[in-house]
């Protein structure tokens, strides 16, 4: 279900009949986590043939209305809003993901090891992107959120020194991994490459004011290096090389580390969650389907945050044992998993009641359960 502020902002640039099939769609997709058109016309309940429902779903995917800029920036500036002050700093996460032939370049904002999408565009070539497509989908999220301060943290497809020092005239903080063959030079001494740092596992090390690449015309910069020791038996196969803005060592490290956020959200926007990569639609369309899981997505990580708050969620999943450091489920799939318990027992309802009736001695504890459920899924 989408959350009542999405609905109350939505209805400023949708029909009320646009809404209501919007509303389903999201609904469809928390229940099949499926974005293919065909499987979402035949669960569409809409009492008309099966060829009429996916010509409907298709009309609506092709509207102008349905713009990431219209519609989802209001409501993700509103969510930001919610959990950053202004004036505190944001991650922002740039990434890029291969789905087939489809291209997407993202950018997202990191919050407690999570990605919430904030503005995507198809790439209409296959591979890395370019200074001018990174520009292009970077330039509205540093407007949208000038209120903020902003680190953009990018691997190393976003090496470039010209992306560096665009960000650094832009007055935005920046942490991008370099490729270990980029030169780099010391005031006064020749340029060498980046493996030429004598670095082992444990250690880091801070260089200031340094050239990178042999370019001209580019300013001096940051470099922080780490390689990660080993944890749990696993061991980094090769140092981290951050070109920064950031005059701290530990925070450029950190900071930089916060962007494996986005790698979990595309998990959830493909076969670990929605499975975008088994869509079919047409680019336009595709970018409104990734509009449309970004609010069903959205919409559960916001329901499992408060089912959390409620202290709801031993109802959703398993207790976390003692000694197990990370979360066993993350509040988006808490929040998928509490609306898909809802929904099944609304569906179940009459053989529920006469399985609880049947049951006296535990009486107590559905009635708890049952008020858990109502608090769930209280409008928010």
């Amino acid at each position: 279900m989408l959350p009542t502020f999405y609905q109350t902002l939505l209805q400023k640039y949708l029909t009320q009949s646009q809404l209501i099939t919007l509303k389903m769609l999201v609904w469809l997709l928390q229940l099949q986590l499926q974005v293919r058109i065909e499987r979402l016309a035949a669960t569409l309940p809409l009492p008309i043939q099966q060829n009429s429902r996916r010509r409907h779903l298709q009309r609506f995917l092709n509207l102008d209305a349905l713009s990431v800029v219209l519609l989802w920036f209001p409501l993700i500036e509103e969510i930001l809003k919610r959990h950053f002050k202004p004036g505190t700093q944001i991650v922002i996460a740039l990434d890029r993901t291969q789905w087939k032939e489809n291209n997407v370049l993202m950018v997202s904002a990191i919050y407690k090891k999570r990605a919430l999408p904030i503005f995507w565009v198809l790439l209409e070539k296959e591979g890395s992107s370019n200074l001018a497509e990174q520009q292009k989908v970077l330039r509205p999220v540093i407007r949208l959120l000038k209120k903020y301060k902003l680190v953009v943290v990018g691997d190393r497809e976003f090496h470039s020194i010209e992306l560096a020092s665009w960000l650094q005239e832009a007055n935005v903080s920046f942490v991008l991994r370099q490729k270990h063959s980029t030169t780099f030079r010391q005031k006064r001494r020749e340029f060498q490459p980046l493996s030429s740092i004598p670095i082992h596992p444990g250690i880091r090390q801070f260089y200031t004011g340094i050239n990178l690449t042999q370019k001209p015309g580019f300013g001096r910069f940051n470099l922080a290096v780490h390689w990660k020791r080993k944890y749990r038996g696993k061991q980094e196969d090769e140092a981290w090389y951050l070109l920064t803005n950031l005059t701290d060592l530990k925070t450029a490290i950190r900071l930089y580390s916060q962007r494996f956020g986005i790698e979990a959200m595309f998990r959830d926007c493909k076969t670990g969650g929605y499975n975008l990569e088994g869509s079919l639609a047409s680019p336009d369309r595709l970018v409104r389907l990734i509009l449309l899981i970004a609010l069903a997505m959205t919409g559960a990580w916001l329901q499992g945050e408060r089912t959390v708050l409620q202290r709801q969620q031993s109802y959703i999943c398993r207790r976390q044992e003692k000694g197990r450091t990370r979360k066993r489920h993350s509040n988006f799939w808490i929040g998928l998993y509490g609306q898909n318990w809802i929904v099944a027992f609304h569906e179940c309802q009459v053989w529920v009641e006469e399985l609880i009736g049947s049951i006296r001695n535990k009486q107590t504890f559905y009635r708890r359960g049952l008020r858990a459920m109502t608090l769930i899924q209280q409008s928010f």
